[in-house]
């Protein structure tokens, strides 16, 4: 693989990279960008497509056999990396990844007949937050996320960070009506909903059941969950607190809970 020396930041062939901080523009546009090693590597190796990798001088004879001759690798002076904001130079590489549609409900759950789970956040707007939610989600073996249109973008590259490249991997769902889209998935798709709460009244996460098809949903870290969405659950959960202390961090709840779901109780026949 070649390198493509870049010796200006206005390079048009780096325009996209300079955009890195511009949240509406990445959101908005065709691109998304990650970068460290770990992060990089995965994405190399996902369904995405990598629409070209940037790397300082130092990181190139160490990247650049592990780049597909296709790619477009795009090398700057360390001096040049320097001035290129939101770019770790100790770092040393990033990448630029092409987003793709977000699949439909048909897609992902078509055969009912099959158990699956899925983790269903509708307001989730803190991208580190969104990003620990993919990771755990991941290592969990949740099916997909459903991401509501107030969530942060989930091709954000703190979101992807956080997840240490899981989002690539992970089946990423962003609904543009979240009502209808869960009142579809009880009804069309089987799934039984269950909205996580801090509340006494709510069945304490050790009794808590779960069915061959299981929506997790897990409200905002401030608000919770609103009444319209809790009136589409079938049933609320809550991690039993001492009295006097604050809820958990909802990716600490989001451990929790996909822990006993997934883990503790064997999925029905």
């Amino acid at each position: 693989m070649s390198c493509i020396p870049i010796e200006h930041l206005d390079d048009p062939r780096v325009q996209v990279y300079r955009q890195v901080k511009s949240a509406p523009v990445m959101r908005r546009g065709d691109f998304f960008i990650v970068e460290g090693s770990k992060t990089v590597q995965r994405l190399l190796e996902s369904r995405y497509e990598t629409a070209s990798v940037l790397l300082t001088q130092k990181r190139a004879s160490e990247w650049l056999p592990r780049i597909p001759e296709q790619v477009p690798c795009y090398v700057l002076p360390d001096a040049v990396a320097s001035m290129l904001v939101g770019f770790n130079f100790h770092v040393g590489v990033m990448a630029c990844g092409r987003r793709q549609p977000s699949p439909t409900l048909e897609a992902v759950f078509a055969d009912v007949s099959q158990p699956a789970t899925i983790v269903l956040c509708p307001k989730c707007d803190n991208p580190e937050n969104l990003g620990a939610i993919i990771r755990i989600a991941a290592g969990f073996g949740v099916d997909a996320i459903l991401l509501g249109p107030s969530c942060s973008d989930p091709y954000m590259r703190r979101v992807i960070r956080v997840s240490m490249g899981a989002a690539l991997s992970m089946t990423l769902l962003e609904s543009r009506n979240l009502a209808r889209d869960l009142a579809r998935l009880r009804s069309e798709f089987q799934f039984e909903l269950v909205g996580t709460v801090l509340n006494d009244q709510a069945v304490p996460l050790s009794q808590a059941t779960r069915a061959r098809r299981l929506g997790l949903l897990l409200g905002n870290e401030d608000t919770g969950l609103d009444d319209e969405t809790l009136s589409l659950c079938d049933q609320q959960v809550t991690i039993p607190m001492h009295p006097g202390t604050d809820s958990l961090n909802v990716a600490i709840a989001a451990g929790i809970f996909l822990h006993h779901f997934t883990q503790t109780l064997p999925l029905p026949a």
